[in-house]
């Protein structure tokens, strides 16, 4: 499936609401489509909606989701700065993980969403959207703690915030220490791109910046 061009988001969120075209939409109770501000920089990516989500047509409300908006809290962001989707739009029966025909089914929702907010961060959380954002296949103890370029974003895999709910120990660290660190870097990455905008957009830019080139190359 396609999308014509021009077609804007919210139409295209309408089709994915009635969407029947892999087995999911017979289990499902509705199609779970995203929560949070579609406009903003932050995108926040997980595998699949869980019981709760699937009831409540809202990704992240369990108390993985209660988990996450305490950690965003912890630095100073929370669901109006940014936004949360799925890979897969439906729940799979048992929670499950996607087959791979209903990942090529329900591809073209989530590379609207992201052609429509082009964020500067996407947050991976775990091992299914970690590989289909970075194209790897990779798992998250290793991916985590790192940030890449992919799809115009720096994209920056942490763990399932209900990976934290189970505890553990990863690397030496428990997961919830984990994201945390993780979620400084996206603060981080955040504020860097923010002060970059701002001086590209401040006066005597253009002067400054010439000027800085010209002494860079003269240390060559």
């Amino acid at each position: 499936m396609t999308f014509p061009a021009g077609i804007d988001i919210d139409q295209i969120r309408a089709v994915a609401l009635g969407c029947t075209r892999c087995r999911l939409a017979e289990g499902r109770t509705q199609v779970v489509w995203a929560d949070g501000n579609l406009e903003s920089d932050l995108l926040f990516i997980g595998e699949a909606p869980g019981f709760h989500e699937d009831k409540q047509g809202k990704p992240f409300v369990g108390a993985a989701g209660q988990l996450l908006d305490k950690l965003l809290a912890e630095i100073g962001l929370d669901r109006t700065k940014s936004a949360i989707v799925n890979v897969i739009k439906c729940r799979p029966p048992g929670n499950r993980d996607p087959l791979p025909d209903e990942l090529e089914t329900c591809k073209p929702y989530l590379d609207a969403q992201l052609s429509h907010m082009r964020p500067t961060v996407i947050v991976t959380l775990g091992n299914f959207a970690t590989r289909y954002i970075l194209e790897e296949q990779i798992g998250i103890t290793k991916a985590r703690g790192r940030r890449y370029d992919r799809r115009g974003a720096v994209v920056i895999p942490t763990f399932h915030p209900a990976a934290a709910l189970r505890g553990g120990r990863f690397g030496g660290m428990t997961p919830i220490d984990a994201i945390r660190q993780d979620l400084q870097l996206v603060r981080h990455v955040l504020d860097e791109r923010s002060r970059a905008a701002a001086a590209a957009t401040a006066p005597g830019h253009t002067e400054t910046a010439e000027a800085g080139s010209s002494e860079q190359l003269g240390l060559f």
